[in-house]
């Protein structure tokens, strides 16, 4: 038994030196900062009393205790001396003016409205204050994208306003931009304020990570992992972000995104390049050795501390390939390591190494006529080294005599349709001019020939009385366990069941595994997976440690300080027996207006699979696994149930696979989640060629693939959803459909699986696929801390100093019902909204087993997701979630005992958006007994 101790002290303390190596210092004249005596502060920004923690839906939904804000981190800095009428006039129109949450999911405000200013008020300010302090805050997220308006992408009018008079009132003046997505950045040149920090979305401690970055307690060492841009039309995306069809994303740009495309094409539109970040000191960077051939390389830098104060840098290595017969960008990132902490005059050493896949490219038309597949074209391969993209020197470099196929590959996700890419075409004076060619379209459909990689079935023996237990003890095989499982079984594993099932902690995204009578009398433990990645969201209210977001961690580029601060999130995933959390993101951000943006890493596919690999590192540490999500190419939220995303394989390998390829490969990667959408043509949920072919025969995938909540499978009427198709997506080896509100017997028929089966329908899905999708989950759920619980061999997690007490809201009632039976009641003017409470009492006359059912209305669209908890005398029973009803009346309902004379329900509403409206019990009968509260 693993013996595990979490510190609270330890992981908040973590988790702000994470915020605070993410922290990106974009500007800093005159060395504003750090500040170095006790400085006089007029704070400006109704967002220093409302710090973002995180972006909004699933990824954000973390229930904490307080989030610190930055009013108060500064408040308590020693060299920071607030003025307090400022203070006293901001708290004072916020009463006013309160924050604005939205009506619920996906209605979120991007920005909150902004005090007005007037000259007097900064004028005064300026004579009686050192340094203006100025908070921006933005925020999006899933089903949010952002939008490029005033008060999303752009500043609105009264933030330009207050930028404007503040800037020229005080001598010197700080911006702080608390945003998950970057943003228009002109105001810097138009306003000039003397210093400008990138400081994210950090959790519920990121605002004192930002105190500590302006006293100097922290160096700020952020790189940036994506390039801002002087215009949004200069992203090469641009033009295909559903501009063209809502419903169809054409990857125009391929293999130029990001800096690629910059490097190669716009230099000058860059106002901010990929790695930038300024520091507190000043470092050199300087070539040591370099050793290298088309087998691999290795580059040493020396980085030296030039300047007067510690602090951290990362350090890039860039290849330039050769740009012949393949357009290639003119700079593709191949390595990446971060400093120690570096005193003045400190020196250190850096060995960066690289192997051949990281350097080569994807030919997928057979233009070196080596076939299909990763490709060294010969020419001069050259590695260059800096701290971004936009300054760099040469490491060493190495020549190619011929071409050389380094990995063939059989084509695989080409699109179906045929549509321009864009190329380089060399110029005489060595640049490049963007050019464009048509792109290759698919000429084998790989499913044709499914049944010829499927293993032979396994003969069905019945049950015999293995469990699941004897695998694990490896008294029995796996193939010996499957054997027993019938068909209505194989139907049903393949089945999550949620959100908030009554198998798994209270408030959890799904349960799958042991989810039926059946499968848990064979032993199966069921498996909870829970959202991420800022954190546990626990729709019961619990309270969970709010995390830094990934784009923060991203711009750390330290891959240790991931590790070792998931292992402490893995640590708390044990106490609250979660097994997988659904995280991290690896989708690429292709474009700054994605809303989710603030899930994922970066522009750049290799930070994404380095990174998050380390992270995998971290719950591998204590027994947890994450699920990499949204496989693949689901870079936009508007329309994500329906769009299309067209785009070369050569684009697909290189930049939209390659950190799922790197998971796998390097992150020892054992669950993915695919996206709502489609990938040329076909859904990803049911997407062969990406969840068989791809995934499990060219890069050896074990683990599960699942899909994402309430998936699409086939195309469906515009604002239809439905998950009926089992059969497609289990075929596909996506092993997973999640969720669906039972996986009893009882509930085959809300899948075709069962009928085409029994129909010998082949065409469709065969037993020996259904056998292979309950290997694939077996296999993850024995590696599972809930398996090590089944067996005795649980970790033992001790928590230190937890700052979370009996958060449940004390049991009381103004109004009680007398219960004789069937009843019902009109709920009217309850406040409903985001962390309110109603509160209802029983007089029990008739004790027995009741469905209680509850009415309700949300305008919100079908994909949003409002939770709401039942606490029955003081206890968290079971979570109901809602999604929209775009008006109309829908109901659901629980089943439960219901024994003690008097007792007090209580509703919590984890989200905005839903109108309760009637609430009644039905007798069903005698208590069952022993049975708990909810039973089905």
């Amino acid at each position: 038994m693993k013996q595990l101790v979490l510190d609270w002290d330890k992981y908040a303390s973590k988790a702000i030196e994470a915020a605070g190596e993410g922290i990106v210092l974009l500007k800093n004249e005159d060395r504003t900062l750090p500040f170095t005596d006790k400085t006089k502060v007029a704070l400006f920004g109704r967002m220093q009393n409302n710090y973002y923690k995180s972006g909004t839906g699933s990824g954000g939904m973390v229930n904490v205790k307080h989030v610190v804000t930055i009013l108060e981190a500064l408040g308590d800095c020693e060299l920071v001396e607030l003025n307090d009428e400022l203070k006293t006039i901001y708290a004072d129109w916020e009463v006013d003016h309160p924050y604005d949450p939205g009506i619920g999911w996906g209605q979120e405000k991007w920005s909150q409205p902004e005090m007005e200013l007037d000259d007097e008020l900064v004028s005064k300010m300026a004579s009686q204050n050192d340094v203006a302090i100025i908070v921006i805050g933005r925020t999006a997220g899933e089903d949010r994208d952002n939008l490029a308006d005033k008060g999303a992408f752009f500043l609105s009018d009264i933030e330009e306003d207050m930028l404007e008079k503040v800037c020229k009132a005080f001598d010197k003046t700080i911006v702080l931009l608390n945003i998950g997505n970057i943003m228009d950045m002109s105001f810097i040149s138009k306003y000039n304020p003397s210093s400008v920090m990138y400081v994210l979305q950090a959790g519920m401690y990121g605002a004192i990570a930002v105190a500590d970055a302006i006293s100097g307690k922290v160096n700020p060492s952020g790189s940036l992992t994506e390039t801002i841009a002087y215009e949004i039309s200069d992203y090469p995306a641009d033009p295909y972000f559903g501009k063209e069809d809502i419903l169809k994303d054409k990857y125009v740009e391929d293999v130029f995104l990001g800096y690629r495309y910059f490097s190669t094409f716009a230099p000058e539109k860059v106002m901010y390049p990929f790695g930038f970040g300024l520091s507190y000191t000043t470092f050199s960077i300087l070539p040591e050795s370099f050793d290298g051939d088309e087998n691999g390389i290795s580059a040493v830098v020396k980085i030296t501390n030039t300047g007067d104060r510690a602090g951290k840098k990362a350090v890039l290595l860039f290849v330039s390939a050769p740009s012949g017969v393949i357009t290639k960008p003119k700079l593709s990132l191949c390595g990446f390591e971060k400093t120690e902490l570096l005193y003045p005059g400190q020196s250190q050493i850096i060995q960066i190494k690289c192997l051949p896949e990281f350097f080569a490219s994807f030919d997928d038309n057979n233009k070196l006529g080596l076939g299909n597949g990763w490709v060294l074209e010969s020419g001069k391969y050259q590695f260059l080294f800096g701290f971004d993209a936009s300054d760099v020197s040469l490491a060493g470099e190495f020549n190619l005599s011929s071409s050389k196929m380094i990995e063939q590959l059989n084509p695989a996700l080409a699109p179906v349709e045929s549509f321009e890419r864009m190329i380089a075409v060399p110029s005489e004076d060595g640049s490049f001019e963007i050019g464009f060619e048509s792109v290759p379209v698919r000429k084998v459909e790989n499913i044709d020939s499914r049944l010829d990689f499927v293993d032979p079935e396994i003969k069905q023996t019945g049950d015999v009385g293995i469990k699941l237990a004897d695998v694990k003890l490896k008294k029995n095989t796996l193939d010996e366990f499957i054997a027993q499982i019938d068909d209505e079984e194989l139907c049903l594993i393949i089945r999550g069941e949620g959100m908030n099932s009554s198998k798994v902690t209270t408030g959890t995204a799904s349960a799958f595994g042991g989810v039926n009578k059946k499968l848990i009398e064979m032993g199966v433990p069921a498996i909870c997976c829970d959202d991420g990645p800022s954190g546990m969201r626990l729709d019961s209210g619990k309270k969970t440690f709010s995390l830094p977001n990934t784009a923060c961690l991203a711009c750390t580029f330290n891959k240790e300080l991931n590790t070792e601060l998931y292992t402490m999130f893995g640590m708390e995933m044990l106490l609250n027996q979660v097994d997988n959390i659904l995280a991290p993101g690896l989708n690429i951000r292709r474009h700054p207006l994605n809303g989710r943006n603030f899930e994922y890493f970066s522009e750049d596919p290799f930070v994404t699979g380095v990174l998050a690999s380390a992270q995998l590192k971290g719950l591998q540490a204590v027994g947890v696994s994450g699920t990499a999500k949204h496989y693949c190419v689901n870079n936009r939220e508007t329309q994500r149930r329906r769009m299309n995303s067209v785009v070369s394989e050569r684009a697909l390998r290189e930049i939209y696979l390659r950190g799922f390829e790197i998971a796998v490969k390097y992150g020892k990667l054992t669950s993915i989640m695919t996206g709502y959408n489609i990938v040329n043509g076909v859904y990803a949920s049911a997407n062969y060629e990406m969840n068989t072919v791809v995934l499990r025969q060219q890069w050896g995938y074990t683990g599960i693939v699942m899909s994402d909540w309430w998936a699409d499978i086939v195309p469906q009427e515009a604002g239809g959803t439905t998950g009926f198709e089992h059969s497609i997506m289990a075929r596909s080896q996506n092993d997973l459909y999640m969720v669906c509100p039972s996986c009893e017997r009882e509930s085959l028929s809300i899948s075709d699986c069962f009928d085409m089966l029994k129909s010998n329908r082949d065409d469709m899905i065969t037993r020996a696929e259904l056998q292979r999708c309950a290997k694939n989950i077996l296999k993850f759920v024995l590696d599972t801390p809930a398996m090590d619980r089944m067996i005795g061999n649980g970790a033992k997690v001790t928590s230190l100093k937890c700052p979370y007490f009996d958060d449940t809201v004390p049991a009381k009632a103004d109004m009680y019902y007398e219960m004789n039976g069937d009843f019902s009641f009109e709920v009217n003017g309850e406040d409903t909204a985001r962390g309110k409470d109603t509160t209802f009492g029983i007089i029990n006359n008739k004790p027995g087993k009741y469905e209680i059912i509850y009415t309700a209305s949300s305008e919100l669209n079908p994909l949003a997701q409002i939770p709401m908890t039942i606490f029955y005398i003081g206890v968290p029973v079971g979570v109901i979630t809602w999604n929209g009803t775009e008006g109309k009346d829908d109901s659901k309902s629980m089943i439960g005992n219901f024994n003690p004379k008097n007792s007090v329900i209580r509703i919590h509403f984890g989200g905005n958006g839903v109108k309760l409206k009637k609430i009644s019990f039905k007798y069903l009968g005698e208590l069952e007994p022993g049975a708990s509260f909810i039973h089905s």
